[in-house]
């Protein structure tokens, strides 16, 4: 039995093509695109993940695989495949937001760890949204899914040397101010709390001068602001399902497809 070579680079294509969507996706999401993540660990699970995959994606194009339109194919891929990753990261990184402006209003911003993700050092409060984000991400399923939307997005953006559209770019873009509004809507009660708290503080050094209201007061504002985000705690849940739901439109609307999110 003989192959000719048509078909064997035909049969590579449908394999390659979408690997190296899949495999951008996985290097540029959460978690698994983190640094504490081996590539090597990355790129054995796009491949298997493309192997399960691949036979339920639509017909490849037939475009020679040694070729300059082949090479533009794959960039086309690669970029479809982080602006489906890179959206995740914008989830989670409004929770660091928030958890960064929690910690400079209640003075432990000093207490700081090495983030896993970006690789510097993240105040503490941070981190433990980071964590508690993550650990709600995959309860709900949210890599399922990705996995999802990327093969979704192989019958909306087929493969071809056309990618993400012009809006598709303008979108992600303009996500990162509505990042700053999940930020904002996550630690506004905090920050609000521990304005009363630092105003308190004032009206106390008007009234008794003679009290040391620095040495006192930081330690009652680390308390407060401990306290502030224990309460605030019982609404995590709903604050990201919401958040959820906005990153998954951003991606159905990068990709080109309506979707209910979540």
């Amino acid at each position: 039995m003989s192959f000719s070579a048509d078909l064997v680079m035909g049969w590579l294509a449908s394999y390659l093509w979408p690997m190296a969507r899949l495999s951008a996706m996985l290097m540029s999401m959460l978690v698994i695109g983190s640094q504490n993540v081996p590539v090597m660990v990355r790129a054995k699970l796009g491949f298997v993940i493309t192997l399960a995959m691949a036979p339920m994606l639509p017909a490849m194009p037939e475009i020679p695989l040694f070729s300059l339109q082949s090479w533009l194919v794959v960039a086309q891929q690669i970029l479809i495949g982080v602006a489906i990753g890179f959206a995740t990261q914008l989830l989670i990184q409004s929770f660091v937001i928030a958890g960064q402006v929690l910690a400079t209003q209640s003075g432990l911003g000093f207490a700081s760890l090495v983030d896993p993700i970006n690789g510097g050092s993240t105040p503490v409060i941070g981190q433990f949204y980071l964590m508690l984000g993550t650990l709600l991400f995959f309860a709900i399923d949210g890599h399922l899914t990705l996995l999802h939307l990327v093969q979704l997005s192989f019958t909306t953006l087929p493969v071809s040397t056309k990618g993400i559209d012009i809006a598709g770019l303008q979108a992600m873009v303009a996500f990162f101010s509505t990042m700053m509004q999940m930020a904002l809507s996550v630690s506004l009660a905090s920050i609000t709390a521990m304005l009363l708290v630092n105003f308190s503080f004032g009206v106390m050094t008007r009234a008794a001068p003679q009290l040391n209201i620095f040495s006192m007061g930081f330690s009652v504002s680390m308390i407060c602001g401990l306290l502030v985000m224990w309460i605030s705690l019982g609404g995590f849940m709903e604050h990201f399902l919401a958040h959820w739901q906005q990153v998954t439109a951003l991606i159905c609307q990068v990709i080109g497809t309506e979707c209910s999110g979540g």
